[in-house]
């Protein structure tokens, strides 16, 4: 028969309370074995562990290799540099080591000006340059890889089944889905796993142009290394090369681009809105405008010479200029963001109360580093750099947490920009007052004032006596040829007869010229006293300019010095003489 069971409980009651074994913890109450009693548990202090480990660990964390940085980045790295070799062999088979080589010459050309471009339109937010340089790089390699491959088993495979004309069906329908789609693909990897870069249409543009760009600088290469070989192969020289380098660099550089970028625009409209139907169709919807547009130019080289040329001037030239304006618009409305999110932090005591006014045009943003260079060198410039490209992204952040597209890290990146602001902040602090001041002047441009305002009332330099004793005047209304205090006191001063045109003091013949200006033209009476301000007009308040300063009351004008009076020359009628002189002449 089994011997009965020890009761836990009963056991436990059994010990005693003031057991040694139980207070040093070597012993549980619950323990109900007495086996258990010669392992020893360490006792946790508040302190922490006070053993020492081992020099070598026997036990380590185990994460998912799916996690490391380190080896995602090196598995891209080697699967991009995979596709590039492939890439290459393949174009080299089809034109030839000096087709290959002709064609990255001349493919290179357009690539500097496509790519700067992009970059400029990028000057708001800079993107990072891993980014731009895995959208370069999928778009030469892997899309251009996956298109080659694809199109040529699909056309194959047309032609074998005789579906249409299996060149332009492949051309028209197959290649604008399959190569619309690799190049997405990169915009899409960078949507899902870059996220917090992505935050609006132009972020989709510069990706897609980046991509795009990448694509058509592998596409020119085979399509001009095949010329080269066709060209020699018929008799035709290099004729078919500069016709294709005419067609697709010279006519078409953005064609690709031009492309892409619908995708871009769509993944850009998904990374602002909080609508699940909106991230999804919006990105969808672009890719769809994708291979229409890209379909549309494939199959107009099927219409002859005048249909290619009534495509590109009728379509593809007025849509990419609805793509410029939709690129200039949504640059804009990122200027707008930064200059509506940052006073919230002027108001905090985070940054200069001219930031939001510099940071809100291109031009001042220009300024601003072009004065930083010559005031503090190329250190001064890029401090000034990192710190509009801080600010800019402090602004975007707040817009997406506006919006709720923020993540739960929002407080620690707003933490981490701030603090990089509030590094920088002493050594850009004067060029920000000075473009801010000029740029503040130029959007209030102050009012002319009228003659007289701000001085004090009685005679100035000019307008005091005259240096010459008073003579009759031509009129005879008083002394002097003007008979009014002034010419802008009294309504009438030039309502009279011009003091010219009569015979006068002035009107004697003399040496210099006294005809040849008109007089002057009657006007009304001024609505208002001279030297007081127009009504309504206040002068601006801002803390930049000075206010005028009167004149001290000490002043007095200069005192014109006594001068000899001029002598009273006679009216000069007509000499009597001259009749006799001219008889005498006659006489003799």
């Amino acid at each position: 028969m089994s011997s009965p069971q020890p009761d836990p409980a009963n056991a436990s009651a059994n010990v005693p309370a003031d057991d040694p074994a139980v207070l040093d913890g070597t012993r549980t109450e619950t323990a109900g074995v007495e086996d258990m009693a010669d392992l020893p548990v360490p006792r946790a202090e508040e302190e922490g562990p006070q053993f020492q480990l081992p020099r070598r660990l026997r036990y380590k964390p185990r994460r998912n290799p799916l996690e490391s940085k380190v080896l995602r980045l090196t598995a891209l790295i080697v699967l991009l540099a995979l596709c590039g070799v492939a890439i290459l062999a393949l174009v080299q088979r089809q034109t030839g080591t000096s087709g290959l080589l002709i064609g990255i010459s001349l493919a290179v050309l357009p690539v500097p000006l496509v790519l700067g471009a992009f970059y400029w339109l990028d000057r708001i937010e800079p993107k990072p340059l891993r980014n731009l340089l895995f959208c370069f790089a999928w778009g030469a390699f892997a899309a251009t890889l996956v298109a080659l491959l694809a199109n040529t088993w699909a056309t194959s495979l047309l032609i074998e089944h005789q579906i249409g004309s299996g060149e332009t069906v492949g051309a028209s329908v197959v290649a604008p889905l399959i190569e619309e789609s690799a190049k997405g693909s990169a915009i899409l990897l960078l949507f899902l796993f870059r996220r917090r870069d992505f935050s609006g249409i132009v972020d989709g543009m510069v990706y897609a142009g980046f991509t795009a760009t990448g694509f058509a600088f592998t596409e020119n290469i085979l399509y001009i290394g095949r010329s080269v070989t066709e060209g020699e192969r018929d008799g035709h020289g290099f004729a078919l090369t500069v016709v294709t380098f005419i067609l697709r660099e010279v006519m078409s550089p953005f064609a690709h681009p031009l492309f892409t970028g619908m995708t871009g625009v769509g993944f850009g409209v998904a990374a602002m809105t909080r609508r699940r139907w909106l991230m999804v169709l919006a990105p969808i919807g672009g890719w769809v405008c994708a291979m229409f547009m890209h379909g549309t130019w494939n199959g107009s080289s099927a219409l002859g010479g005048l249909g290619f040329l009534g495509v590109y001037f009728l379509f593809m030239v007025p849509v990419f200029g609805l793509m410029v304006w939709l690129v200039v618009w949504s640059r804009r409305s990122e200027l707008l963001v930064v200059e509506r999110q940052l006073p919230v932090y002027v108001a905090a005591g985070w940054l200069a109360p001219q930031v939001p006014l510099v940071l809100s045009t291109v031009r001042t943003r220009r300024q601003s580093k072009e004065l930083a260079r010559f005031v503090q060198g190329k250190d001064g410039a890029r401090t000034m750099g990192e710190y509009l490209s801080f600010a800019t992204s402090l602004a975007f952040l707040r817009q997406r947490a506006e919006r709720g597209l923020a993540g739960a890290d929002f407080t620690e990146r707003e933490q981490e920009l701030l603090h990089h602001l509030w590094e920088r902040r002493e050594r850009v602090a004067e060029v920000f007052v000075r473009v801010g001041a000029q740029e503040w002047y130029r959007k209030h441009p102050q009012p002319r004032r009228p003659y007289g305002y701000g001085y004090p009332q009685g005679p100035r330099p000019g307008y005091g006596p005259g240096r010459y004793p008073a003579a009759p005047g031509p009129y005879g209304q008083g002394p002097g040829p003007y008979p009014q205090p002034g010419p802008y006191a009294q309504p009438g001063a030039y309502a009279q007869p011009a003091p010219y045109a009569q015979p006068g003091p002035y009107a004697r013949p003399t040496g210099y010229r006294t005809t040849g200006y008109p007089a002057p033209q009657p006007q009304a009476p001024a609505p208002y006293l001279p030297a007081q301000p127009p009504p309504g007009f206040h002068p601006p308040a801002y803390p930049g300019p000075q206010p005028l300063q009167p004149l001290p009351q000490q002043y007095r004008p200069a005192q014109p010095q006594p001068q000899q009076p001029l002598p009273q020359q006679p009216q000069h009628p007509e000499p009597a003489d001259s009749t006799a002189r001219t008889g005498s002449d006659g006489a003799e």
